[in-house]
């Protein structure tokens, strides 16, 4: 992990970070068990996910050039502002709606043009609809809500026979399904990556190019183990391919400290040497659990053998919180023996 500096953009270790920072209270933030229980919205007029728990404090950080990170206990929300207006990326859970406005308010009083969404997840669209109420419209100009179309194709409430469901506010209104999608706001080309069957199969990572800061969503969170969703699509050579391609993304400055930032789906912010350290992590981890698949072993078998021990003391093991209860170890051993043909 990185050495501890005065700037308060410096990603450094968690125990360097909390006690050096002038800014020690982004990453406390998420020492705080989070206790949501997501549900879909199906009534007409509600958020697309609503949580029920009471939120804590956004924490603001300045990153570098235009890009600012908001971090609570439902994840970070990475904010772009300047003479144009404010660009958001990811919304956390609903009840933040109201706390993430305040906070763009102190930071910049022109128009939201564009949210983006950088996967399915509530922490990622549960404020979506709230924002999108608060948020003035100009019918010239509406409010542009950016995700990959396998987002929107997820959160769509299907039709079933010949009744039609109520409509769902905060629904991506801007899908793409290319490779990326690009755009220019504030002075600077911001360009959204699909990342395929990595988290899922609908997740993006947002690169601020002038300011030289890259958004990751749930692909990257330096205190869990990577949450790989099989479900919807997700895959542990996807997540890897991701994180590799994040980082050919990022350049690090003098003796490997600074350069490109990347702001995390979940704590705190980091440069290229945490992203180096995690995908290390994964593929040493994938590469013992493949080799135990290959001589037969049960699951029951790969989780005694204990494939994760030397990484369990840096990432969280378990957690109680129902709507994050995949992200453990033992979800995570389950998602890469399930993906690596297990039976």
């Amino acid at each position: 992990m990185q050495s501890s500096s005065a700037a308060p953009v410096m990603p450094t270790s968690m125990i360097a970070y909390l006690s050096k920072s002038k800014v020690s209270t982004v990453v406390a933030a998420f020492a705080i068990a989070m206790a949501a229980i997501a549900v879909r919205a199906q009534d007409s007029g509600t958020a697309i996910v609503r949580t029920r728990y009471q939120p804590s404090e956004l924490h603001v950080l300045p990153v570098q050039g235009n890009v600012y990170m908001l971090s609570g206990d439902g994840g970070n929300t990475t904010l772009q502002a300047g003479k144009d207006g404010v660009l958001l990326v990811d919304t956390q859970y609903v009840e933040y709606a109201d706390k993430l406005m305040a906070e763009v308010r102190k930071l910049n009083r022109g128009p939201v043009r564009f949210i983006i969404n950088t996967s399915m997840d509530g922490a990622h669209v549960g404020g979506n609809s709230e924002l999108a109420k608060m948020i003035p419209q100009d019918p010239t100009r509406p409010l542009a809500i950016i995700a990959h179309e396998n987002v929107l194709n997820r959160l769509t409430t299907p039709v079933t026979g010949s009744v039609t469901p109520p409509p769902q506010f905060g629904l991506p209104t801007d899908e793409y399904f290319t490779k990326f999608k690009d755009l220019h706001f504030n002075g600077e080309a911001i360009i959204v990556y699909h990342e395929p069957d990595a988290h899922t199969d609908g997740d993006s990572v947002v690169l601020f190019r002038g300011s030289d800061v890259v958004s990751t969503g749930d692909i990257f969170s330096p205190r869990d183990y990577p949450r790989i969703d099989l479900e919807h699509g997700g895959s542990i050579q996807g997540e890897i391919d991701a994180l590799n391609h994040i980082l050919e993304l990022t350049v690090p400055a003098h003796t490997q400290e600074g350069g490109t930032y990347e702001i995390p789906g979940f704590g705190h912010l980091c440069d290229e040497a945490d992203v180096v350290e995690y995908r290390d992590m994964i593929v040493i981890i994938r590469d013992r659990i493949q080799d135990l698949v290959k001589k037969g072993r049960t699951l029951a078998q790969v989780k005694e053998a204990q494939p994760t021990l030397d990484y369990d003391g840096r990432f969280r093991t378990a957690d109680g919180t129902p709507d994050m209860s995949n992200i453990t170890r033992d979800a995570f051993i389950l998602a890469v023996y399930k993906g690596l043909g297990g039976k």
